[in-house]
């Protein structure tokens, strides 16, 4: 189990690094927006996990806490997407 959990880890630290590239360098603004939206579901699986091999249950309270955000600030940055005004 905690091979598989470090492998784990290591990929989806992979997968961080590589959605950072494409939040850097995405060429539009709605590439940046999918960037970052997998990137914080990348980071939720990275606290999963840790939470997992720590035995732990602070990091499943932080992996809500930041799926709850990603999810505000996705609907945020879809709405400035489409009209350029966030608040009516």
């Amino acid at each position: 189990m905690e091979t598989s959990i470090a492998i784990a880890l290591g990929l989806f630290a992979a997968a961080m690094a590589l959605n950072l590239y494409r939040l850097l360098r995405g060429p539009s603004l709605p590439d940046r927006i999918l960037a970052l939206d997998t990137l914080y579901v990348n980071t939720i699986a990275l606290l999963v996990l840790a939470g997992l091999r720590e035995g732990s249950t602070i990091y499943f309270e932080a992996a809500v806490l930041i799926a709850m955000l990603g999810f505000a600030s996705t609907v945020v940055l879809g709405k400035y997407v489409l009209r350029r005004d966030v608040i009516e």
